[in-house]
Formats: structure tokens, sequence, C-alpha cells
């Protein structure tokens, strides 16, 4: 592997920074978007259990805020009403969706470096491999006219296009992944508006019936 990486030449320590990169990016996201630190399953009827009779105190809102993703838009509608106890539906609607935009901003986080990642490696390959054959053809004297060793000037191609299959293959997976966690993201967005769109709902309920 050293051996192909030293013949490839410079240009494909880009290519190997963008590996190391995305591998990070990969990781990262994987952890992060783990079901229990986005929006736990019982969490929505937790919430409203704990506040079906009375608003919970401040501690177990903060609680909640710091259970997930997911508790911090539902800590928001409690945030609100604690803080301004007559405030309407459409006031409360407006303060969870401004969690639920940072809460989304928090879930697609670094998604856009991997989707450059994967647009930008097969280009960053074939720059490579554009840079290696003029280097080739300008090391081969006599190239141009046919003159020059067929077997070294194929066995210099062949090395140079080493960086266009090293982008490929840091390309192909980073694509996956990305297109796999914005699908990800895109379900825990939907659930989590769905959730906020339910617990408004019930802190409606929960101000009526003062």
């Amino acid at each position: 592997m050293l051996s192909i990486i030293q013949a490839a030449g410079w240009p494909i320590w880009p290519l190997i920074a963008c590996s190391i990169l995305a591998l990070a990016l990969i990781f990262e996201r994987f952890i992060s978007l783990k079901s229990n630190k986005v929006a736990p399953a019982n969490l929505l009827n937790e919430a409203i259990t704990v506040s079906a009779k009375s608003l919970p105190s401040a501690e177990t809102t903060k609680q909640l805020a710091q259970s997930s993703v997911l508790g911090e838009v539902l800590a928001t509608g409690l945030s609100t009403l604690q803080a301004h106890p007559d405030s309407s539906e459409e006031a409360l609607r407006s303060a969870m969706e401004g969690a639920g935009r940072a809460a989304a901003h928090k879930l697609e986080k670094y998604l856009s470096a991997l989707a450059t990642i994967a647009s930008a490696a097969p280009l960053l390959g074939l720059l490579g491999t554009v840079i290696g054959m003029i280097e080739i053809f300008g090391a081969q004297p006599g190239a141009s006219a046919g003159t020059g060793d067929p077997a070294q000037l194929a066995h210099g191609i062949s090395i140079a296009l080493y960086n266009t299959a090293f982008g490929l293959i840091v390309a192909i997976p980073a694509l996956i992944f990305w297109r796999y966690f914005r699908a990800r993201v895109d379900a825990y967005l939907l659930g989590m508006e769905l959730a906020s769109e339910r617990f408004v709902r019930h802190l409606v309920r929960v101000i009526s019936v003062k």
C-alpha cells in the first residue's frame, strides 16, 4: 500500500486526508444519531405523563432538555409556559418550531462536509491522474512522436490511474453513508415534528384546565 502511495505521487495525499476526514465524520454521526440520543421511544409519553396535571418543576424540565434532542424541543414548550403561564397556542408553537429548527441544524451537522467529500474525491482523483499523465508524457522522450518505450509508458499510465481509483474508493462509501445519514435525519425530523404537534395539543389542554 505504501509503495502505491509513493508511486502515485503528491496528488494522492489530499485524497488520503479526505478519507481520514470521511471516516471521522462517519464515526461521529453514527454516535450522535443513535436513537437514545435523538428521540428515545417513550420520551413523549413520559413528558405527557409528568405534565398531565400541572407543569413540572424547572429541574425536571432541565433534565428533559438534557436527555436528548427531542427532549430539548419538548422542554422548550414547558419552559415557555413556566416563564409565561398565559402563553397562547401560537406562542407555544412558535417557540417549539424555533427549537425544532435548532434541533434540525444539530442533526444535520457535518452532513454537508461528508457530501462535499463524496463529490470532490473523484475530481481530486481525476486531477491527480491528469497531473500524472502530464508528467509521464513530459518525461518520455519521443512519446508525442510515438517513439517512446510503450512498456514504460503503460506502466506510468497505470500508476497515474491510482489517483482516480483511490478517489472513487473514497467517494463511494462517503456517498453511501451520506445518503444513509440523510434518510435517518429526515426520519427523525418527521418523528419530532409529529411529537411536537402532539405535545403542543397536550399543553393547550393543560392550560385550558387551569
